[in-house]
């Protein structure tokens, strides 16, 4: 059987049935079961263990030994180049080829470093792989959105320890970017994200650090604890048209906000995503990124009516994170 995209019509959201993904050792873990803790002599993404992997997409080396690989993902979600054609099976089936591609970024050799204990140099290399990467799905003709993620920790669905970052593109816009743009396009002072970074920044409440190219806040409207957002001080559509100093200071500031995180919590999962604008999209998108810790769970109120409950204000996060920011630098 092959992956598909299903329509849910009560949300207007498509569902992906991976049945591929089902048959990764993973797939279903019980509450007990941690994060698979493999050693460097079993991971398939150590150095020595390049055949565990499919051919790589992208490798970038020095001196003979790889510093960074992306390779094609062995149970992708999304395959293949159909066009996105709906498809109606009856007065509530819908479905549509779940076509499109789906990629692992090994952030480093190292097999226990994860991004806010890499090197500068290392992570800025990262925001190049993910850079090219993008880059590379904008040439096709069936692709209209890619994502990248990073999820640490069980929690945050990382099944392998070893510090990895997912690259997924779509033959349709999620619907999570479309509320997105659909907010961007109401609000009428302009770009909602460079409005938001000017008055956070005249405010400071809930800035976390700013440097030339980047704000990292706590957002205002953050609906976990701990919540940040990372936004570009140059208004940019797209991730992958973005300069070399912006991707350098992003890489950065991701590192730096994860430390402070990692300091005064400890070793919490986490997701990091990034949200760029879909490739034919040509309006007020402003790319920018989104570090959610799991903290806390979604429990049935949650859930049942989409209303987050965050326990902890953004104000209190900030003031909490800035001291470690500050050991950091």
């Amino acid at each position: 059987m092959t992956n598909e995209l299903r329509l849910d019509p009560l949300t207007g959201r498509w569902v992906v049935v991976a049945y591929q993904r089902s048959t990764r050792p993973s797939a279903f873990l019980d509450r007990d079961t941690e994060i698979q803790k493999d050693s460097p002599r079993e991971c398939p993404f150590c150095p020595g263990h390049e055949e565990d992997t499919p051919p790589a997409l992208e490798t970038y080396s020095e001196q003979g030994h790889w510093l960074l690989r992306v390779v094609p993902n062995k149970y992708p979600a999304f395959k293949g180049d159909e066009p996105m054609v709906a498809i109606t099976k009856g007065p509530i089936f819908t479905t549509a080829p779940a076509s499109g591609i789906h990629e692992v970024i090994v952030l480093s050799p190292s097999h226990n470093l994860g991004w806010s204990e890499l090197s500068h140099e290392q992570v800025r290399l990262v925001m190049k792989g993910i850079k090219a990467r993008i880059e590379a799905h904008s040439d096709s003709q069936v692709i209209r959105y890619s994502q990248a993620i990073v999820n640490s920790g069980r929690e945050a669905g990382a099944s392998l320890e070893h510090p990895h970052g997912q690259l997924l593109a779509t033959s349709f816009v999620p619907r999570e970017i479309t509320d997105e743009l659909a907010a961007f396009s109401r609000f009428l002072g302009g770009c909602v994200l460079c409005s938001t970074m000017d008055a956070e920044l005249a405010i400071a409440d809930r800035v976390v650090l700013e440097d030339n190219d980047t704000v990292t806040i706590s957002p205002f409207w953050a609906s976990q604890p701990y919540e940040l957002l990372l936004i570009p001080k140059n208004h940019q559509e797209h991730l992958h048209k973005a300069t070399e100093d912006e991707l350098d200071s992003i890489a950065v500031s991701i590192k730096l906000a994860l430390g402070s995180l990692r300091a005064h919590l400890g070793d919490i999962a986490y997701n990091l995503v990034f949200h760029s604008a879909p490739y034919r999209e040509h309006g007020r998108f402003h790319w920018h990124v989104h570090i959610m810790p799991k903290l806390t769970t979604r429990a049935g109120f949650e859930l049942g009516t989409g209303v987050m409950i965050n326990v902890v204000p953004p104000e209190k996060a900030a003031s909490e994170l800035r001291p470690f920011l500050a050991r950091l630098h």
